[in-house]
C-alpha cells in the first residue's frame, strides 16, 4: 500500500517551489461548474488570510463529488496570494500511529522534533505551536485530504487542531467522507460547525443544467439560428474534471438521462462519458469503451485494489449478479461460503463500496457505475465462472428471461449450448422497452447459432426480430442489409414469414426516405394477401397492411391505401394485437384526407382502446399514441392530442425509437405553436431537428427547422427577421428533397414564415408553386387556413381580386371540412377584405367573432394577432377607445406567451391610430399606449432612459449632460429607438412610450 503523499509549496519567493501542478478543475481562471457558492467561500477564506485571519474549513461529501478539486483551488488561490501551502493526504494501508502527522511535520521541515518520532501526550499542543510559527510570517494553509483513511492517533491530533487551531493567519482545510471518518474527528467537526468555528462546504450533486453545461449543451439551441453538427453521445466526448469545455452538442433528453445515470456525481459522470455511455444500453452496460472507463475510474480501481481477497471476490461476484444482490447468492456463486461472505460484506460496507438496502432487502453498490467498474476490473476467468454459476442459480429459481439473458450474453462461445435460446427469450421480454439490448442479444444469438441447428424458419424469425429492434434504435442500414439478405432466399420462407419480411423491408425503406422503393416493396407483398381479407386477420397480414398504410401516409397518398386499411381494421376484430395500430392509422389517414366524420369516429374508438390500457402496455406502442395524437391535432382536439403524444413520449428517447420520437416532437411543436407555448415549441423543435439530422431524416429535419423559425419569428424582434427567413428557407429545401406528407406541411410553414417576415408576395408564390393553383397538393385538414393566408397575403400585395378568390375558395373548403378553427381563419381573411373595401363595421364584427373563437379554443397567438389586425377597423367603426382596448387585450395575450412580434405590431398600430375627441370626451385628448413592459421589451435600459428623457421634452444636449454622455451617443441611441418603435421622430415618442399626450382643443 502506498503511503500518504505530502507536497510542500512556497510561492512568491526567490528559489522557492511552486505548486506541482495546476488544479485540472480550475484552469485559466475558469470557475468550477456548479460550485459557485463554494468558490466564493474559498475566495473569502483567502482574502481573510491575507488580512491576518485564519479559519478551519471542512469539505465533506460523497466520493467523487469534487472535494479534492475544491481543496486544490484553495491551495492555488492561497499560493497566488503569497501564502505558504502544505498539502497531505492519508492513504490506504497507513497503520503506523500518527503517520499523517509525522509526514506533515517532515514537509514543514521541522527538524529533531520529538513528536515527529513518537507522538504522545501533549503532541497536539506541540503541533499547534509548530504550525503557528510556520504560518506567522506570511500566512499558511495546511490542506489535508482523504482523512477518512488516516490512523486513529492522527485523527485525534487533527481533531485537537480543529478544536484549537493556531492563532493568526493559519487555515486548516480538510476533506473527508463522513461515512468512513473517525468518530472523534466527526464529533470535533460537528461541534465546530455548531459553534461557528468551522466552515463546512458540502458540495451537492450537479443539477441538470450543470450537467448540460459540462456536455456542451447550454439549452440555447431553441434560441439561436446557427446550425450545430450533432455528435452521437457514444462518440467524441472529451472534457477534463468538471470544467466546462467544448463538447459535442447533445440533446436535452440525453443530458437528462445521463444526469439520472450519474446521479449528478462528477466522477461518475466522467466515467460514463469515458465509457461512451449509451442510454439504450443502461443499466446493463456503462458503455462499449472498457479501456476508457477504467482509465477514468482509477480512483475507484484503487479502492477495489485495497480490499482483502475475500472482499474482492465478493464484490466481483456482486457485480456479476447486479444490483440488488443478497449475501447468500454471492456466497453460492463465489463458493466462498456464507460466513466468509458475511465477513467480506462487513468489510465492503465499512469501505463504503456497498450499502445495505432498507428492511433487509439486500445490498447495492454505492453507485451503479461502481458495479460496472468492478465487473470490468475482474479477470476473464473469474467472470466466466461467475456468470456460469449465476445462470445456473437463476435457472434453478425460475428467474425471468431478462435476468438469465444478462448472464448468458457473457457465456456465448464459452461452451454453453443453451445460451442462444436464453438470449432469444430475453430479447423477446425486453424488446418493447429496451430494443437496443434486444438487438444486441439477437445478434449474438444469430452470430453464434451453430451450423445446421434450427430450421431456416427459426433463423428467419430471429432475423426479423433483430431488424425490428435495430430499426427502433435507428440502425436502419444494418437492419436493411439483414432483411434484404433474408428476402434473397425468400423461396425458403413460408408465406407468413415472407409477408413479415416484406413488411419490415417496406418500413425500413420508408424510414430511410426511399418512398418509391418502399411503395414497390409493400405493393409486391400485398398481392400475396388473399382478398377479401381472412377473418380473423393473421398477424403477418396485419403487419404488412399497416406498413403499406404508413408508406402511403408519408408519401402523401394515403387515399390509395385507405380501403384496405379499413378492411383490415374490421377483419382484425375487437381484441387483436393489431387493432390499435390499424385504428390509429385509419384515424390519422382519414384526418389527413379531410374525411372528418369517418376520422372522428376512428379517433374516438382508438382513444377508447388506448386509454383503457395500463401504462405498462401503452408505453409499448408509442407509434400508436403518436398517430392518434397527430389525428387529434388535425381534428382540433388539442387537449387529447397533448395527452396522447406526451404519454407516448415517455416510451421514446433520443436513440430508442427515435423515428417515432421525431414524429411526436414535431406534432407537439405544432400544438405548442397553436396554443402559444412558444418557448416549448423552440426547445422541442431543436431536439427534433438534431434527432432527424443524426438519422438522415432530411424531411423531418426541415419541418423541425421551419417550426423553430416560425416560433422565433413570433418571439424575436423584427431585426432578426432576415436570419430567421434564411433558416426557414434552409428548412424548406431539406423538406422538399422527398415529396410527401412532410413536404406539404413544410410548404405551409414556409409560407407562414414569409408572411410574418413581411414578404407577402413570396408567401403567395410559395403556396401556388408548391401547393398548386388551389393549394390542392397541401394538407387537406389545414387547407382552409392556408387559403386564408394566401388571401391576406394577396391583399397586402394590392391584388384584391385574387384575395377575394382565395377567400371564397377557403370558405368553400372550410365549410366542406367542418373544422371550427379552420373556419375562423377564413372568417378573419374575409374581415380583412371588408376592411380593405372600407366596410369597417362588418370587418370589426368578423374580427371580433374570430378573436373570441381563438380565445375560447386556447389559441392566444391567433387571438392576439386577430385583435391587432382588427384594431384599425374597430377604430374606424367604433372609435379610438375601443381600438385601444383591443390593443391592450392583444398585448396582454402576447406577453403571456412571449410573442414579441405581436407586441411590436400592437405598438406600431397604436401609434398609427389618429386621436379623436370621441376617444377622450374632454378638452384634452388622451392616448393610452400599450403598457410600459411592452415598450421596455423593445429597448435596452440605456435606450429606454434616453427615450423617456426625450419624451419629457429635454433637448439632446440636456440629456447628454444629465447622463454624462456625448450628444453623439444620445443621437445614436435615439436613432435606434425610432427604428425599434417604428416612429419617424421624437415627436412620436410620448405616444409610443405610453405617455399621456395633451392636445389643445380646436
Amino acid at each position: 500500500m502506498t503511503k500518504g503523499v505530502i507536497t510542500r509549496v512556497h510561492t512568491h519567493g526567490k528559489g522557492e517551489d511552486h505548486l506541482p501542478s495546476k488544479d485540472p478543475a480550475h484552469e485559466n481562471g475558469a470557475v468550477l461548474v456548479g460550485r459557485h457558492s463554494q468558490v466564493e467561500c474559498l475566495s473569502a477564506v483567502v482574502q481573510n488570510l491575507t488580512g491576518g485571519r485564519g479559519a478551519v474549513l471542512e469539505v465533506t461529501g460523497e466520493p467523487g463529488i469534487g472535494k479534492t478539486a475544491l481543496l486544490g483551488l484553495l491551495a492555488e488561490r492561497a499560493a497566488g496570494a503569497g501564502a505558504l501551502v502544505a498539502r497531505a493526504h492519508a492513504a490506504r494501508g497507513t497503520t503506523h500511529p500518527g503517520q499523517v502527522i509525522r509526514e506533515m511535520l517532515d514537509a514543514l521541515e521541522v527538524r529533531d522534533c520529538p513528536i515527529a518520532r513518537e507522538p504522545g501526550a501533549g503532541a497536539g499542543t506541540e503541533v499547534r505551536s509548530v504550525l503557528g510559527r510556520w504560518a506567522a510570517r506570511r500566512g499558511g494553509v495546511l490542506v489535508l485530504d482523504n482523512l477518512q483513511l488516516c490512523d486513529e492517533q492522527s485523527a485525534r491530533l487533527i481533531a485537537q487542531l480543529v478544536r484549537t487551531p493556531p492563532p493568526g493567519p493559519f487555515v486548516l482545510a480538510l476533506a473527508h467522507r463522513p461515512r468512513q471518518s473517525s468518530p472523534v474527528l466527526r464529533e470535533a467537526l460537528e461541534h465546530g460547525v455548531e459553534t461557528g468555528s468551522v466552515i463546512r462546504l458540502a458540495p451537492s450533486s450537479l443539477d441538470l443544467q450543470e450537467i448540460s453545461t459540462l456536455l456542451g449543451h447550454e439549452g440555447s439551441r431553441a434560441d439561436t439560428t446557427s446550425r450545430h453538427a450533432f455528435s452521437h453521445p457514444a462518440r467524441d466526448h472529451a472534457y477534463t474534471e468538471w470544467r466546462a469545455s467544448p463538447a459535442p452538442v447533445i440533446d436535452g433528453t440525453y443530458a437528462e438521462q445521463l444526469h439520472a445515470a450519474s446521479g449528478g456525481n462528477p466522477r461518475m459522470l466522467r466515467i460514463l462519458v469515458a465509457a461512451r455511455w449509451d442510454p439504450d444500453e443502461w443499466p446493463l452496460s456503462a458503455g462499449p469503451d472498457r479501456d476508457g472507463m477504467l482509465r477514468e475510474a482509477v480512483p475507484v480501481v484503487t479502492e477495489l485494489a485495497s480490499i482483502s481477497a475475500d472482499a474482492a471476490l465478493s464484490v466481483h461476484v456482486a457485480a456479476v449478479l447486479g444490483d440488488p444482490f443478497l449475501p447468500d447468492d454471492v456466497a453460492e456463486v463465489s463458493a466462498l461460503g456464507l460466513q466468509p461472505t458475511l465477513g467480506a460484506f462487513t468489510e465492503l460496507v465499512a469501505a463504503d463500496l456497498i450499502r445495505p438496502l432498507p428492511w433487509g432487502s439486500g445490498y447495492v453498490f454505492r453507485h451503479p457505475v461502481l458495479g460496472h467498474v468492478a465487473l470490468e476490473h475482474a479477470s476473464p476467468a473469474l467472470r466466466v465462472n461467475a456468470h456460469r454459476r449465476a445462470l445456473e442459480l437463476l435457472t434453478t429459481r425460475g428467474a425471468s428471461a431478462y435476468r438469465r439473458a444478462r448472464q448468458a450474453e457473457h457465456l456465448v462461445g464459452a461452451g454453453r449450448a443453451e445460451t442462444g435460446q436464453v438470449l432469444v427469450d430475453g430479447a423477446a421480454e425486453v424488446m418493447a422497452k429496451s430494443p437496443a439490448v434486444a438487438a444486441r442479444w439477437l445478434r449474438l444469438a444469430l452470430d453464434h447459432l451453430p451450423a445446421g441447428e434450427g430450421t431456416s424458419a427459426s433463423r428467419a424469425v430471429l432475423v426479423l426480430d433483430c431488424c425490428r429492434a435495430l430499426s427502433a434504435v435507428g440502425r436502419l442500414r444494418e437492419a436493411r442489409s439483414l432483411v434484404h439478405e433474408l428476402l434473397r432466399h425468400q423461396s425458403d420462407l413460408s408465406e407468413d414469414l415472407r409477408l413479415s419480411a416484406y413488411a419490415v423491408c417496406g418500413e425500413l425503406e420508408r424510414l430511410l426516405g426511399r418512398h418509391q422503393e418502399a411503395d414497390a416493396v409493400v405493393r409486391t407483398a400485398l398481392d400475396l394477401v388473399p382478398r377479401p381479407l381472412p377473418v380473423p386477420l393473421p398477424a403477418p397480414a396485419a403487419e404488412l397492411i399497416t406498413a403499406y398504410g404508413r408508406v402511403q401516409l408519408f408519401r402523401g397518398a394515403y387515399g390509395e391505401a385507405r380501403d384496405v386499411v379499413r378492411e383490415a381494421a374490421e377483419a382484425a376484430g375487437a381484441t387483436g394485437s393489431a387493432v390499435p395500430y390499424l385504428r390509429a392509422l385509419s384515424a390519422l389517414g382519414d384526418s389527413q384526407l379531410g374525411l372528418l366524420p369517418e376520422a372522428v369516429a376512428e379517433v374516438t374508438e382508438c382513444a377508447r382502446i388506448v386509454d383503457a390500457l395500463p401504462d405498462a402496455a401503452a408505453v409499448t406502442m408509442p407509434d400508436v399514441l403518436a398517430m392518434l395524437g397527430c389525428a387529434e391535432l388535425f381534428q382540433e382536439r388539442f387537449h387529447d392530442a397533448y395527452r396522447h403524444l406526451e404519454r407516448g413520449l415517455q416510451a421514446t428517447t433520443g436513440a430508442t425509437r427515435r423515428f417515432i420520437r421525431i414524429n411526436q416532437l414535431v406534432a407537439l411543436c405544432h400544438l405548442d405553436q397553436m396554443t402559444g407555448r412558444l418557448e416549448s415549441l423552440c426547445r422541442r423543435a431543436g431536439e427534433a431537428e438534431l434527432l432527424a439530422r443524426t438519422t438522415g431524416a432530411d424531411e423531418a429535419a426541415g419541418v423541425a427547422m421551419l417550426l423553430r423559425a416560425t416560433g422565433l419569428l413570433w418571439t424575436r424582434s423584427r431585426r432578426d427577421t432576415d436570419r430567421l427567413l434564411e433558416l426557414a428557407g434552409e428548412g424548406l429545401s431539406l423538406a422538399l428533397r422527398k415529396r410527401g406528407w412532410r413536404a406539404a406541411v413544410a410548404v405551409g410553414l414556409h409560407a407562414h414564415a414569409q408572411f410574418l417576415g413581411g414578404d407577402p408576395a413570396g408567401c403567395v408564390r410559395t403556396l401556388v408553386e408548391q401547393g398548386g393553383p388551389q393549394l390542392q397538393r397541401l394538407l387537406r385538414a389545414w387547407q382552409p387556413s392556408l387559403l386564408a393566408l394566401a388571401s391576406v397575403a394577396a391583399l397586402q400585395c394590392g391584388d384584391i381580386d385574387a384575395a377575394r378568390d382565395w377567400a371564397r375558395t377557403g370558405e368553400d373548403a372550410a365549410e366542406e371540412l367542418g373544422l371550427p378553427l379552420q373556419q375562423q381563419h377564413v372568417r378573419r381573411a374575409r374581415a380583412a377584405l371588408h376592411a380593405a373595401e372600407g366596410e369597417h363595421r362588418l370587418a370589426a364584427e368578423l374580427f371580433h367573432e374570430a378573436a373570441e373563437s381563438f380565445r375560447r379554443a386556447g389559441l392566444p397567438v391567433e387571438h392576439a394577432w386577430t385583435l391587432v389586425t382588427g384594431a384599425p377597423s374597430v377604430h374606424a367603426a367604433h372609435g379610438t377607445q375601443q381600438a385601444l382596448e383591443w390593443l391592450d387585450m392583444a398585448g396582454k395575450a402576447a406577453r403571456a406567451c412571449g410573442a414579441q412580434r405581436i407586441l411590436e405590431e400592437a405598438a406600431k398600430t397604436r401609434v398609427s391610430l389618429p386621436v379623436t375627441r370621441a376617444a377622450t370626451g374632454a378638452v384634452a385628448a388622451t392616448v393610452q399606449n400599450e403598457s410600459a413592459p411592452t415598450t421596455v421589451a423593445l429597448l435596452t435600459e440605456r435606450e429606454r432612459e434616453i427615450a423617456e428623457l426625450a419624451a419629457e421634452g429635454k433637448r439632446t444636449k440636456e440629456i447628454a449632460e444629465q447622463l454624462f454622455v456625448s450628444t453623439r451617443t444620445v443621437e445614436s441611441h435615439l436613432g435606434r429607438v425610432y427604428r425599434k418603435l417604428d416612429i419617424p421622430s421624437r415627436a412620436s415618442l410620448p405616444r409610443a412610450l405610453g405617455r399621456v399626450v395633451h392636445r389643445p382643443t380646436a
